[in-house]
């Protein structure tokens, strides 16, 4: 099933171009060049992400990194966000011919950034005066997202009088402050039940569609979740050589766009609005996974 949804794509908002990560044959460093001895944990790793136009719709990104654990997730997170740079390749955002630096790409980690003396307010004017000198319009912009978050009545209070949930959001919030239009989620769906995940699906689409240009980038291992919220996938893994074996160094080895399937957004058809029915796109893609 095809989208029923209009849409193209314009310009490249992020391309990861050829990127390898070796690391000392312990494991205990990362090498700035590749050495004979060194044990690679990224290969080759290429993907871009495109703006998607749909007309007379607002509508961001979200790209979601599926893989196994140990799988190397976590180290391209890091390189994407500029935290760690790769052994060769770079990653590069914004239309700018150089690679991403920390801070360009907004982190939210598992364990929310928020520092425990300060309140929520003053935790967000930290981000905050990244981008806008000016004090009032910082806080007039805090206000607004909290609005919208529907955190207003939590704005003094410390972030250990907070749910999980709401130091998520907190944090979010934090991110969108200080960056420009990308925000990393690393395994924003780790020990949530139904109900909370949901929540937390909810609000990824919310954010991703305040603006054309929010590119949503989730690293998790969570395959149904994933489909739930995704309109492009993709699939680190380990090729595999002559022998059957995985040759060493993680790459995108498959890559999912759930647009072209009709997979993503509602779809409205002569009898009603229905979400298309996924169940056998989550069984194939659940094998792929598997036979990594």
């Amino acid at each position: 099933m095809a989208s029923l949804y209009p849409y193209s794509y314009g310009a490249t908002l992020m391309k990861i171009e050829d990127v390898s990560l070796y690391a000392s044959p312990d494991g205990a460093s990362l090498l700035e060049s590749p050495e004979a001895n060194g044990r690679p944990i990224l290969r080759g790793v290429s993907a871009e992400i495109k703006k998607i136009v749909r007309p007379g719709q607002v509508q961001g990104q979200v790209v979601t990194i599926l893989g196994p654990s140990g799988m190397g997730k976590t180290r391209l997170f890091r390189i994407i966000a500029g935290l760690d740079k790769p052994t060769s390749g770079r990653v590069v955002a914004n239309g700018l011919n150089r690679p991403v630096h920390a801070g360009e790409v907004g982190v939210v980690a598992q364990e929310c950034p928020l520092f425990a003396h300060r309140t929520v307010l003053s935790n967000l004017m930290l981000a905050a005066k990244h981008k806008e000198k000016d004090s009032k319009v910082a806080h007039d912009k805090i206000m607004a997202m909290m609005a919208l978050f529907g955190l207003e009545d939590h704005i003094h209070k410390y972030p250990a009088q907070l749910s999980g949930g709401q130091r998520q959001r907190c944090a979010i919030i934090q991110q969108i402050l200080c960056s420009d239009h990308f925000l990393l989620m690393d395994e924003p769906f780790s020990g949530l039940d139904i109900v909370t995940e949901d929540t937390a699906l909810q609000l990824i689409l919310k954010v991703a569609n305040m603006d054309d240009l929010n590119t949503i980038i989730l690293v998790t291992h969570d395959v149904s979740a994933a489909v739930s919220v995704s309109d492009h996938i993709w699939m680190l893994g380990r090729e595999r050589g002559p022998d059957g074996q995985p040759i060493p160094g993680a790459k995108i080895i498959h890559t999912y766009d759930l647009i072209e399937a009709g997979l993503c957004w509602e779809q409205w058809n002569p009898r009603g609005i229905t979400r298309p029915a996924i169940a056998e796109f989550v069984r194939q893609l659940k094998e792929d996974f598997y036979n990594l």
